[in-house]
């Protein structure tokens, strides 16, 4: 996928048991479904930057299962299938196109879909009477299994999309056996989104499996320019867990306050003061957000070598001569290498570190990613209107939840009885006293989202008796 450059990817035939997610390196993410490890299982594989865009999975069965991505604002369903072969049960054969039939209907009409299947039949060369389906440009003579494929395109309003571009018949033929050269694998879209597909052909070389072939489409979006939400720059508080920051901060905020030691007895004044002066001291963050990468091991040995490694291929870019190309590899494998001894030294001391609680801190950090890899949605970005259909602009989305929590908190529930005859205590209440907000303060922990002052509890704590007095 790398080397051909490609997004996403269906397959077939994974024959890997489970139902989950998982990262398989080099920013890709496969999504599966398999309930025999010797037998059928599909999967979609995702490039990295589609992984947030996942807004559904669907595993209907070791044969079917679709992903809806939101990209740009177009929803696109993603459909791996992986049909009966010629010689299973009709009865087999029924099920698995019921099963996609059924996935078909729950989309959408105006959402798009693209279908990688390997349908085990020859739609054939030529399309005499199917034109609005396929083109000319199938392989040898159809079969009954490549009849189901056809009829299964004319009932969807489907196109198959392989047949319409006319390559050399080694870009046309997915699968080679003992001198059978057939096409058994197709890519499938909406008839009405075919425009949208500049080339599709069978990629040559690539020895993915040992028989089939890698079919490859391009397809170009029509997308809207949606609106970008603001940015949320955030005040960098974690500093202030470094003494010299903290020192840093007090001398500031003391400059700000005309040099007393005293804060202002007015919250308004004192608060601003003190988001200011974080803001000056410590700097604020970007607001964009960190790529999911386990980069936690990474040391100044592996960024130096991958700093090179980028140099040499820009390099070698702009003179492709064999010495570029050479150095470039030597520091592709030397940086394999520095990541391989980087991880075992953090492994290692990780490992030495578990009873501590840094090390319980790492091991719960670890935890989380694998649990994140695994999830099929990594967030929440859009939701379905009262008819089912996926809600995407900021308005629409804000204007469903307004309907359901006016839903919500309008009906009328039983309400309890109240007991009668209790009786109210009446008695002084005594004032907070300073050991109480020392006590409070030291009990509070660090490292925790801030309220809407914007004030997180490291400030109160690095200002110490002055905080307390306030």
């Amino acid at each position: 996928m790398e080397r051909r450059k490609v997004d996403i990817l269906c397959v077939q035939e994974t024959r890997w048991k489970g139902s989950k997610a998982r990262s398989i390196g080099a920013g890709f993410k496969l999504f599966y479904y398999g309930v025999d490890s010797k037998r059928n299982g599909v999967g979609v594989v995702l490039k990295e930057e589609f992984v947030r865009n996942v807004l559904e999975v669907k595993r209907v069965s070791d044969r079917v299962m679709s992903l809806k991505l939101e990209i740009e604002g177009v929803m696109l369903n993603v459909v791996s299938g992986y049909a009966p072969q010629v010689g299973c049960e009709l009865e087999e054969k029924e099920r698995f196109w019921s099963e996609l039939d059924e996935v078909m209907e729950s989309i959408p009409t105006g959402e798009r879909v693209v279908i990688g299947a390997d349908f085990n039949g020859h739609v054939g060369e030529g399309n005499t009477g199917d034109e609005e389906v396929m083109g000319k440009f199938g392989v040898k003579e159809r079969n009954l299994e490549g009849q189901m494929v056809v009829d299964f395109a004319k009932r969807m309003d489907m196109g198959v999309v392989n047949t319409y571009f006319q390559k050399r018949e080694e870009h046309r033929v997915t699968y080679m056996s003992g001198g059978r050269r057939t096409q058994v694998d197709y890519i499938l879209c909406r008839r009405g989104n075919l425009k949208e597909i500049s080339d599709c052909k069978v990629v040559v070389g690539e020895s993915v499996a040992r028989q089939h072939r890698m079919v490859v489409c391009r397809m170009t979006f029509m997308v809207c320019k949606m609106k970008r939400s603001k940015i949320e720059k955030k005040t960098k508080w974690w500093k202030l867990k470094k003494e010299e920051c903290c020192e840093e901060f007090r001398q500031k905020l003391r400059q700000a306050l005309g040099g007393q030691v005293v804060l202002p007895d007015d919250w308004e004044t004192t608060a601003e003061v003190i988001r200011e002066t974080g803001r000056k001291v410590l700097g604020v963050s970007s607001g964009r957000r960190k790529e999911d990468k386990e980069t936690w091991w990474w040391n100044e040995e592996v960024q130096d070598s991958v700093q090179r490694k980028r140099l040499a291929k820009k390099k070698w870019d702009m003179d492709r001569t064999e010495e570029n190309r050479q150095e470039y590899k030597e520091l592709q494998r030397r940086v394999k290498r520095e990541v391989s001894k980087a991880k075992q030294k953090a492994y290692d001391e990780l490992y030495t570190r578990l009873d501590t609680r840094e090390g319980e801190k790492d091991l719960y950090r670890l935890a989380r990613q694998r649990d994140r890899d695994g999830k099929d949605v990594q967030q929440v970005r859009v939701i379905k209107d009262r008819d089912g259909r996926v809600l995407t602009s900021e308005e629409s989305v804000q204007r469903r939840w307004k309907e359901y929590f006016e839903e919500l908190m309008n009906e009328e529930n039983e309400r309890e009885k109240r007991v009668e005859g209790v009786n109210s205590v009446e008695q002084k209440v005594d004032k907070i006293r300073k050991d109480e907000v020392r006590k409070a303060l030291k009990r509070m922990k660090s490292g925790k989202a801030v309220g809407p002052d914007d004030i997180p509890v490291e400030v109160w704590k690095c200002l110490g008796e002055a905080a307390v007095e306030f």
